[in-house]
């Protein structure tokens, strides 16, 4: 028989530890199987982990009824709520995120609401059923080109972190052409306001006359950074392309204003090199053999049961049928 841990000084038993106030019983007592409640929210595509830090720390989040804190966990069972409506969430995700690419066109600017009421990239995107599109980095609204977006706060905000190194790409067209110097100067780091900055490759990209194009690629998004890099050494950028961010290139063919969503396979790869764990995968669907729904002639109702009036009916001598008939 095993012997009770007692307090040799009573003789009695230790009592457990009671549960915090606000917290979980579940988070408390398996701290490994709880998540960041900020995270959670990010990842139902409700905004970002910053966004959401704002959002809890406002009051406007409860967990199981009580006003939920920065930094705070939850587990599997807890109730959350933003502004009094239930969020549905998962501590593992049960389904890929959706991703856009969208071409955008200049005149357009990177925000939900504008407060001089000009024309927004959000408009152009398709309605989610819940959470909201967030746009992988920003272009300003004199630039064009490659913009993502996705529902997932926690895949937007790796695919933004420095720590991962997503080369952006641009084609730039300039006034003048480079000297050797000035090349040079561009690839080993110019002083901004901001700190040092550097291209990460720099190759030409023709041009005739004054105007010279040029592609170029950085490794962060900071505010209007390749324009500041050529002004920097003396040359002013009069067109801006985003041709690529990470491995996603701008779509052949995709128009100004338009968008395309990305299959499965490049989400994943997405998700893969910035660290954001798969979801498990749920079984497919059973599937009917034969052509699939919608294709083929469309197969005749059965004939309905007879009512009871119509059967005794035609029970009846044809005779005697015609004569109660008339």
């Amino acid at each position: 028989m095993k012997p009770s841990r007692s307090d040799p000084h009573t003789g009695e038993r230790p009592r457990r530890k009671a549960t915090p106030s606000g917290g979980s019983a579940s988070a408390a007592a398996s701290p490994d199987a709880s998540v960041k409640l900020h995270k959670v929210l990010a990842q139902a595509g409700l905004g970002s982990r910053a966004d959401m830090e704002q959002v809890i720390a406002a009051g406007r989040v409860t967990v199981n009824g009580a006003p939920a804190h920065v930094g705070q966990r939850i587990a599997a069972g807890d109730v959350v709520k933003l502004d009094g409506r239930l969020v549905r969430w998962s501590a593992t995700p049960t389904r890929l995120p959706r991703v856009l690419a969208y071409h955008k066109p200049t005149g357009e600017v990177v925000t939900l609401d504008d407060p001089e009421n000009r024309p927004t990239v959000f408009r152009q995107l398709p309605r989610l059923r819940s959470g909201k599109w967030m746009a992988v980095g920003r272009l300003d609204i004199n630039t064009e080109g490659l913009l993502l977006f996705t529902d997932s706060g926690e895949l937007a905000n790796r695919l933004m972190h420095p720590r991962f190194g997503l080369e952006r790409e641009y084609a730039v067209r300039v006034l003048g052409a480079l000297s050797q110097e000035e090349r040079q100067r561009l690839l080993d780091g110019v002083v901004l306001e901001d700190g040092p900055a550097r291209f990460l490759s720099l190759e030409d990209g023709g041009g005739d006359g004054a105007n010279r194009w040029y592609r170029v690629t950085i490794a962060e998004g900071r505010n209007r950074e390749v324009r500041r890099l050529f002004e920097a050494v003396g040359h002013a950028v009069s067109r801006l392309i985003r041709v690529r961010y990470g491995a996603i290139a701008l779509p052949r063919g995709l128009r100004r204003g338009a968008f395309m969503e990305l299959e499965p396979r490049v989400v994943e790869q997405l998700m893969q090199v910035a660290g954001v764990p798969l979801p498990q995968r749920a079984t497919a669907p059973r599937r009917r053999s034969g052509p699939p729904r919608g294709a083929g002639p469309r197969p005749s109702r059965p004939a309905a049961p007879p009512s009871p009036e119509r059967a005794r009916r035609s029970a009846l001598p044809a005779g005697a049928a015609q004569r109660r008939n008339g």
